[in-house]
């Protein structure tokens, strides 16, 4: 698996983003969208599954299409209304957008690549982007003399972001970047773009259909189902709620933010802390003191009223019972753990056997090989 990058202290490529406002309606044949949402400083996921409205808000929100109806905000900056007949042409809009493929020139070095993005700057007021502080955030200085053809999908990526980031962009549009790559690959971008997310000084606007690459990426969840907004709001209280996730309900699950307490000795465990208690995982490859983001999977929790003995799992944390939510044979049951909430997939009838009910003291049990080590982020700096 690729080393996550040297995180210095974080530092701002530009300066503090501008919150992006966005309603848009438009009808696509039998298709039609309708959508309204805001997204603040770090990374907001547009998530959903394929053919949700995922790439058509993006097109919108680039100028590479016109809505019905609607309205596009950036800051203060009125980009898009169509009621007061505002309509800004996309390359006025300073808004840059990452594809599935990195779509680089092929006959040019990575160093003259990047130098388009410069270019494109020059068409705005304001200082140069700094070359150097975007090639050393991105891990490129070493592939500058090469062409596209001699590398890797995760390298033509960094090089596809680090030129839309020195077109000194107020917003990056990041549609499904990792899904042209191998795994291998997005382990090897993912702490790019968690870096990306912390210092870049824009908004970006992430589509993807992937749970674990949103919890691991986003601060801010957009849930689109067939057009329409399903779910928005912090990523952890969205990705929590199998009622907030039409299409990926076997998929939700807490996000925690931990930092690394302890290594074991041998190499084999990582003791993790956080306001929910001590947590045991298999060994990541980060310094004590490390913060990092968790997500734990809804259906690798175990819920008991009493506290267990002779058992195997390690990870057993104190709680109470927030709420019950039944969706056919099963439930999906929250419990507060001294103020962070996890959640846990039971069925109906173990609900009715351990006699669950809000406010009932119990104990989340969590196996210590439900965490994948590749699943595991880095937790959003606040600057």
């Amino acid at each position: 698996m690729a080393r996550a990058p040297r995180r210095p202290p974080a530092r701002r490529v530009s300066g503090p983003a501008p919150t992006l406002s966005v309603a848009l309606a438009r009808c696509l044949g039998a298709f039609s969208l309708d959508v309204a949402f805001t997204a603040g400083p770090g990374l907001t996921a547009l998530f959903g599954r394929s053919g949700s409205g995922k790439t058509s808000v993006i097109g919108l929100l680039a100028g590479l299409g016109r809505p019905d109806r609607g309205r596009i905000a950036l800051g203060d900056e009125v980009l898009l209304d169509t009621a007061r007949g505002i309509d800004v042409p996309a390359h006025r809009r300073r808004i840059a957008t990452v594809f599935q493929e990195a779509r680089l020139l092929p006959h040019l070095s990575v160093r003259a690549n990047l130098g388009y993005g410069r270019f494109f700057a020059r068409r705005h007021p304001g200082p140069a982007a700094d070359l150097a502080q975007v090639v050393e955030m991105l891990g490129i200085g070493h592939l500058l003399a090469r062409r596209p053809a001699g590398l890797s999908g995760g390298e033509r990526q960094r090089v596809a972001i680090g030129r839309a980031l020195l077109a000194r962009p107020r917003l990056l549009l990041m549609d499904e970047p990792l899904a042209a790559l191998d795994e291998a690959r997005k382990a090897e971008i993912l702490p790019y773009i968690e870096r990306l997310r912390d210092e870049a000084g824009v908004p970006i606007v992430y589509v993807s259909h992937a749970v674990a690459e949103v919890a691991r990426l986003a601060g801010t969840v957009v849930v689109l189902e067939e057009g329409r907004v399903a779910a928005s709001g912090p990523a952890d209280a969205v990705l929590r709620r199998a009622d907030r996730l039409p299409a990926h309900a076997g998929e939700a699950g807490a996000i925690l933010d931990l930092t690394v307490a302890a290594q074991d000795p041998d190499g084999g465990l990582t003791r993790l802390s956080g306001p929910a208690g001590t947590l045991v995982v298999p060994h990541l490859a980060r310094p004590v003191g490390a913060r990092v983001r968790v997500r734990v999977p809804a259906r690798d929790v175990l819920v008991a009223t009493r506290a267990p003995v002779g058992l195997s799992a390690r990870n057993v944390l104190p709680g109470r019972i927030l709420a019950l939510d039944a969706r056919g044979a099963a439930v999906m049951v929250e419990i507060a753990c001294n103020g962070v909430a996890l959640a846990a997939h039971l069925t109906g009838a173990s609900v009715r056997d351990l006699g669950l009910a809000p406010g009932l003291p119990v104990y989340a049990i969590i196996k210590s090989v439900a965490f994948d080590p590749t699943e595991v982020g880095t937790r959003a700096v606040e600057i």
